[in-house]
């Protein structure tokens, strides 16, 4: 069932000429534009939750994990509804971490999963980790999205620094409509458009490219995403299961691109 008031936010470490060539794997056109100085952000339509079966959560989480396995930085995926909110951060082929809050601001996540988080980020163990662990403690007066606005508070000392506009708990279109009117905004392409060489230091890697280390990770994908499909299919998430999908679907393409391509 669509839900009005869901909506996400996809946080890259990466220049934006680095995730608009890798944005394509998420099939979807969406602004993008920089979110501090080593970071960039993608505001998501929402097609997948507002026409589909889908939540937002399951959805960004397989978003992040595919935008991971194929570049070499992490990916955090910030997201909300009307019941709860949360965020979901991605590295490489390391298993996603993740914490959840009910509406209300009740923690609903393990406390683990917070350190866990600031060691992938190389935020500062004591001071920053101590920030974080308030998150998860009980406070009748912090709503969900206020726990949103105060991990991002937390980030700034890791450079993020959002744009105006841009912030947790308003819908997917108003976030969309915000993105598009910012000076250095840009839409990602749709699956399909093959990027220049000099659009990214990634490119060499991109299927698109045929080489090598397009192969390499091409095959990576494919057997990173049996493995997240298996997995998803033994459990009740279907965002594990539709990751592996689009992971295997699109090293499938990169093998048989580079394949063709080859003399």
């Amino acid at each position: 069932m669509s839900d009005p008031a869901a909506g996400a936010l996809l946080l890259c470490r990466a220049e934006p000429d680095s995730v608009a060539a890798v944005a394509p794997l998420l099939g979807e056109r969406m602004p993008l534009v920089r979110a501090g100085a080593e970071w960039s952000v993608l505001v998501p339509r929402g097609a997948p939750w507002r026409h589909g079966d889908e939540p937002v959560d399951r959805v960004l989480t397989g978003w992040a994990a595919a935008l991971a396995v194929g570049a070499p930085w992490p990916v955090l995926a910030l997201w909300w509804d009307a019941d709860r909110a949360g965020y979901t951060l991605a590295s490489g082929f390391r298993r996603p971490v993740g914490y959840v809050w009910l509406a209300d601001g009740t923690p609903a996540g393990e406390d683990e999963a917070m350190r866990t988080f600031a060691a992938r980020l190389g935020l500062d163990p004591v001071l920053d980790v101590q920030s974080l662990d308030r998150l998860t403690n009980p406070d009748p007066e912090v709503d969900a999205r206020t726990r949103l606005r105060g991990l991002l508070a937390v980030l700034t000392r890791a450079g993020v620094a959002l744009p105006a506009g841009l912030d947790p708990g308003r819908p997917a279109d108003r976030l969309g409509e915000a993105a598009r009117a910012l000076p250095d905004a840009r839409r990602t392409e749709a699956a399909g458009r093959h990027p220049t060489a000099d659009e990214s230091r990634l490119a060499p890697w991109m299927p698109w490219v045929g080489g090598p280390g397009a192969r390499a990770l091409a095959v990576a994908q494919v057997a990173a995403g049996l493995s997240l499909t298996a997995w998803g299919l033994r459990r009740p998430a279907g965002g594990w299961s539709a990751a592996g999908a689009l992971l295997v679907a699109h090293g499938a393409l990169g093998l048989a691109y580079g394949t063709a391509r080859r003399p």
